[in-house]
């Protein structure tokens, strides 16, 4: 009999995405765990009316954080974690099933990503070659604070699958923004209470060596205009950190700026007036 499933998948306000999601990767679960982080647009009427899931809920602090408080949760030995905005493929069900049927030699697994803008393909450019730990035992977790942290392999058995997840990254600039900021600002809160300084250099410089790497030395510009934006969007990205970190260490506050303002308008000493003589 072969390894059992539980798939956590992690979300909040993914009334679009929960159904195709879980839809996507229920012939291979054993048990499906939806742990949400406070939802308000019917995400769990969905997931409730679609039976077979086990709900729990919690408040976000960051990716990381959360998921190392779902992945106990779960009921089986093997966990694979899925987004909401992701899409298990035939390819890759069927991959995962017959690596568990026959007993993973691994204690964890990557798995690439086909990532998508606005619902187009990226073949080239930064998002190509991304992949993250999904597929892994139980006992493993997350090492590190910030959005972008990773599974911990601590003895290093660790192989990558060869089928992908779909990801739809964003439909709308509107829902990528905010993302991008979010993260911008964790990294930069990070940087800061780690003491570091602000780079001039990283400041002036990660913008435009980050785009053209990802637009001329990984191809970017063989996705055409799809390629171009996501070159420009992971440039400022990268920009929008070091801004942010800036911005904790230097920024002045509008009453710091005012009260300045008017001391330097009037002065507390006062100057002598000189009366005519009588």
């Amino acid at each position: 009999m072969g390894n059992k499933l539980t798939v956590i998948v992690p979300c909040k306000n993914e009334s679009d995405n929960i159904r195709a999601c879980i839809g996507s990767f229920r012939a291979i679960a054993d048990e499906i765990l939806v742990a949400d982080s406070g939802s308000t647009d019917g995400t769990l009427d969905i997931v409730r009316k679609m039976g077979d899931c086990r709900i729990v809920e919690r408040e976000y602090r960051f990716s990381g954080d959360f998921k190392n408080w779902a992945i106990p949760q779960a009921q089986h030995e093997w966990v694979l974690l899925v987004d909401a905005d992701e899409r298990v493929t035939p390819q890759l069900a069927d991959e995962i099933q017959a690596l568990l049927d026959r007993g993973p030699d691994q204690d964890a697994y990557w798995i690439y990503r086909k990532n998508h803008f606005m619902g187009h393909p990226l073949r080239f450019g930064p998002w190509s070659s991304d992949k993250c730990v999904r597929l892994f035992r139980r006992e493993l977790r997350y090492l590190g604070d910030t959005d972008h942290a990773e599974i911990h392999v601590p003895n290093g058995k660790l192989a990558a699958l060869k089928a992908r997840l779909t990801h739809y990254t964003f439909w709308t600039y509107d829902q990528y923004f905010p993302k991008i900021d979010r993260y911008a600002s964790f990294q930069a809160q990070q940087w800061h209470k780690a003491g570091r300084t602000p780079s001039r250099v990283k400041i002036l410089f990660n913008f435009p060596c980050r785009f053209l790497h990802n637009y001329f030395i990984r191809l970017g510009f063989l996705d055409g205009w799809v390629g171009f934006q996501v070159c420009m969007m992971v440039s400022i990205y990268s920009f929008l950190k070091q801004a942010r970190h800036w911005e904790l260490c230097y920024a002045l506050s509008q009453a710091e700026v005012e009260v300045s303002a008017n001391s330097q308008a009037h002065p507390t000493t006062h100057d002598t007036v000189s009366r005519p003589a009588a």
